[in-house]
């Protein structure tokens, strides 16, 4: 399988998310062309499923310090502050920038209260101290998402390519170039067509989401692979802190429902965590655990669950919002309510039963604030990438509102930088991809069953609570699977499911490397063999990068 032909363009984006989508309408706005890359349907994003909102400070009785002050908290001593605070005094002016194209935000009118009605409903998430999360319902991803495609399609110097999925950054060291390393674009596989194209660009951003699905549990859709995180390691990037990976406490338990998240603004409108005791009375337990009771940050909110299933045998905890009511359920979380009575249970009678699940990397391709990432050419923006804005532990809806904000930072940068950039381009024969002798597969029952076997011992080894032992016997597993694949499965052709299966196993082996580097416990990551925060640690990244021979 070869490609046929090389496409050119002045920017490439991969990935369709907030995000991408706001890199790709600003990079569009200088007259540009653009080209973005997305493994599915263009609206297939981990964006589409956010619902609880974008942190922004907008009302006088907030202000940037207490945001900055309550991300650095939850960050655990290893946020980077200045970052922290560029990201969230830019954040009015981008959300403002989003509701001129069109984002609509829930105001407190459409609530019923006539006397605020023009005011937004700012919700208040685990860790914030103050309601500042703007919010469209419980939808408020997919509002945003639809708002920025249809801005795309308005664009005719932007090119979608849908159902492409990136196999490997082309960068000049790969190609065996002398010189500082450069990106050219991205060798990707056109599935409904079987063809692997060559895409160049003088900049690459990649913007490709997180890793859920290195996981067995997980909120995120099934495109969260890691992609973006594996091709950037393997052109030798380095990437940071990859052993904090976020549990959702509240993922909906029920045998029908696959991977749908309960908002933490559910908890943010006085929702209760509840489990059955021995003589099956429901009781609160978050209390034992944190000041802040169920509005604690995720961290504490996940290990606390993880702890008291364990403890009791019970395969799920319950959340208590019946003292909202029906109307002001249907109201304020109309998606989720109707998701609810699909499963057969209405919130405003019934518990919600939950367990907590993967659900964002705060980890990931280590940048500067602008999304470069040290090598010419090539950003890193969203989940994917590593700003120092999370530390080990994101701030509730912090994600939507970096995506926005560094993606304007991104897009600025890589436009005063432009005329440099194409400059210093290199210039060279790039060589269309080749599988060469390889042929079609009739193993496909054995990808499956690593696929299985790598989120299975994730789950198990590198989950909410870990250990040496657990991280070594995870280790040893993925080690063996990647022996496999280099051994055997890059003989056969390539296709969507080898791309993702290999993706997987490096974030897998990123993370289970990154979290056995660090001997203590912070934020995110739990090591019962090393419980306690180490102060020498403090603002100390872990850091992975793949040697590059020149």
């Amino acid at each position: 399988m070869n490609s046929k032909s090389h496409l050119f363009f002045d920017h490439i984006v991969i990935g369709s998310g907030i995000a991408g989508l706001s890199c790709a309408i600003r990079l569009a706005e200088s007259g540009n062309s653009v080209a973005i890359i997305t493994k599915r349907a263009v609206d297939d994003c981990n964006t589409k499923y956010a619902q609880g909102g974008i942190a922004c400070v907008i009302h006088d009785e907030d202000s940037f310090d207490n945001h900055v002050a309550d991300t650095m908290r939850a960050g655990a001593y290893l946020c980077k502050e200045d970052v922290v605070r560029k990201i969230v005094e830019a954040g009015p002016q981008a959300v403002n920038e989003l509701i001129n194209i069109g984002a609509h935000f829930t105001t407190r009118g459409e609530l019923g209260d006539e006397k605020h009605k023009d005011e937004f409903d700012l919700g208040k998430e685990g860790g914030h101290t103050k309601r500042r999360v703007l919010h469209s319902g419980d939808i408020t991803g997919e509002e945003i998402e639809r708002i920025l495609v249809d801005a795309c399609h308005k664009k005719n110097n932007i090119s979608i390519f849908e159902e492409h999925i990136a196999i490997d950054l082309i960068t000049s060291w790969r190609l065996g170039w002398i010189g500082d390393n450069h990106c050219l674009g991205v060798y990707v596989l056109d599935s409904l067509n079987n063809e692997i194209k060559t895409v160049c660009a003088y900049t690459t951003t990649v913007a490709t989401g997180g890793a859920g699905k290195a996981y067995l549990y997980t909120s995120n859709p099934d495109v969260a692979c890691g992609g973006g995180v594996a091709m950037c390691y393997r052109a030798s990037c380095q990437i940071a802190n990859m052993e904090f990976f976020q549990f959702h406490p509240t993922i909906l338990h029920h045998p029908d429902v696959k991977s749908f998240l309960i908002s933490e603004a559910v908890r943010g409108e006085g929702a209760v965590l509840k489990i059955k005791n021995r003589r099956g009375e429901l009781v609160e337990f978050m209390d034992k655990y944190h000041e802040m009771k169920s509005l604690a940050p995720r961290d504490i909110v996940a290990r606390a669950i993880d702890n008291e299933l364990k403890r009791s045998g019970e395969k799920c905890v319950y959340l208590d919002i019946r003292h909202l009511g029906e109307e002001t359920l249907r109201k304020r979380f109309p998606n989720i309510f109707e998701k609810c009575i699909e499963a057969g249970i209405n919130m405003a009678h019934a518990l919600i039963p939950v367990v907590p699940a993967a659900h964002y990397l705060c980890g990931g391709v280590k940048t500067d604030i602008n999304g470069f990432t040290g090598i010419d050419g090539l950003y890193a923006i969203g989940e994917v990438a590593c700003t120092g804005l999370h530390g080990a532990n994101r701030l509730a809806s912090n994600s939507l509102l970096e995506a926005l904000v560094v993606a304007k930072f991104s897009t600025s940068n890589i436009l005063d930088q432009f005329d440099k950039i194409k400059a210093g381009f290199p210039s060279g024969h790039i060589p269309e991809w080749s599988s060469g002798d390889a042929t079609d597969s009739d193993e496909l029952v054995v990808i499956s069953h690593n696929w299985d076997e790598i989120r299975r011992s994730m789950w198990d080894y590198v989950g909410i609570v870990r250990t040496d032992k657990r991280l070594q016997r995870a280790k040893t597993r993925i080690k063996n699977i990647r022996r496999e694949i280099e051994r055997y499965y890059w003989d056969f052709l390539i296709t969507r499911d080898l791309i993702e299966l290999r993706d997987i196993l490096s974030v897998a082996e990123i993370v289970i490397d990154s979290a056995m580097r660090r001997k203590e416990s912070r934020g995110l990551h739990f090591n019962s063999d090393y419980p306690d925060r180490n102060p020498n640690m403090d603002y100390v990244d872990t850091i992975i990068q793949k040697p590059h021979a020149r």
